[in-house]
């Protein structure tokens, strides 16, 4: 089972009311629900009506009490808040002296299921606290095996919105989409965690990745730009991963000997070589090398594909 609970809190009290977690949190939902092909991925229960701290942390109690699941997965939008005894997320019936949730306690309810991946997803203020002690000696706030944390911000740092949308879910949602898919189509937490650490630059909001795992986890697919079916035929083409595929012109359909069969097989390398793993020898273009009777060869990115077909990983 892959289950996730999605909360977005916009209705605190007074100055502190927010615009546009609600929406974060329905966008997200709605992503993580199902993959880009049409096809089931978590079971999402979406939170948008959080009253009190007690509701929000008897519902993550009961995200992470499943020994059955898979993936278990926790997305927060709303406030963040740190002290001296460390970060907090903020519920809507904070006080003074209680402001929500402890990132302390919420990472040692995580940390006590049986899930084979639990994942937590903050966008708030000082959210990069997730996951490091407060206090000397609290070991509720280190990793057990398979928690994954992404933060939109470092301890010391305020999550920005813009626009009235958070700007790191903002990011967090065009990855989902594709944005840092990889060659299969997968969008994985580390791979996320680039697109969203790039984008931001070195003078904004710094995410936060700490991951404690032996194996990755997929959060969503989405269609990939060269099919599996046709991914697994680079060892077709290149029998031995440093062997040239010769071209000639019956490889494109715009010269005077075209070959269908060539011609379809011409489509896929050029599939390849637009996502980085094949590129023509002694030619600028494909075109080219299939017109002046060169040839094409395997990068260093399609070496490492091609090593993964041929061990029987994709």
């Amino acid at each position: 089972m892959r289950k996730a609970l999605v909360v977005g809190i916009d209705d605190y009290p007074g100055s502190a009311k927010l615009k546009g977690c609600i929406n974060d949190a329905r966008t997200v939902a709605e992503l993580l629900d199902k993959n880009a092909d049409g096809s089931p991925n978590f079971e999402v229960k979406l939170f948008i009506t959080v009253k009190t701290k007690a509701e929000l942390k008897a519902v993550i109690l009961d995200t992470f009490n499943d020994s059955d699941d898979d993936v278990s997965l926790f997305y927060f939008s709303g406030h963040g808040n740190i002290n001296d005894t460390g970060g907090y997320i903020v519920t809507p019936d904070y006080s003074r002296h209680d402001v929500g949730i402890s990132m302390d306690e919420l990472l040692k309810m995580v940390g006590l299921s049986r899930a084979r991946h639990k994942i937590v997803i903050l966008d708030c203020c000082h959210a990069g606290a997730m996951g490091t002690p407060a206090l000397l000696g609290n070991s509720a706030a280190f990793l057990e095996q398979g928690i994954i944390i992404l933060a939109s911000s470092r301890s010391t740092e305020s999550s920005v919105e813009s626009n009235g949308q958070g700007v790191f879910t903002s990011l967090l949602i065009d990855a989902l989409r594709g944005g840092a898919a990889d060659i299969g189509g997968e969008v994985t937490p580390g791979n996320i965690y680039s697109y969203i650490d790039r984008a931001l630059g070195s003078w904004k909001q710094r995410p936060v990745f700490k991951a404690n795992i032996v194996r990755s986890v997929n959060l969503r697919k989405v269609n990939p730009p060269v099919s599996l079916y046709e991914l697994r035929k680079i060892r077709e083409y290149f029998p031995d991963v440093d062997e040239d595929f010769p071209l000639d012109p019956s490889y494109e359909y715009t010269t005077q000997t075209p070959n269908e069969e060539n011609i379809n097989t011409f489509k896929i390398l050029r599939r390849m070589q637009l996502i980085g793993l094949i590129e023509p020898v002694g030619e600028e273009y494909m075109y080219w090398a299939a017109v002046r009777s060169k040839s094409c060869r395997l990068t260093a990115l399609g070496a490492y594909y091609w090593k993964l077909v041929r061990d029987g990983r994709i």
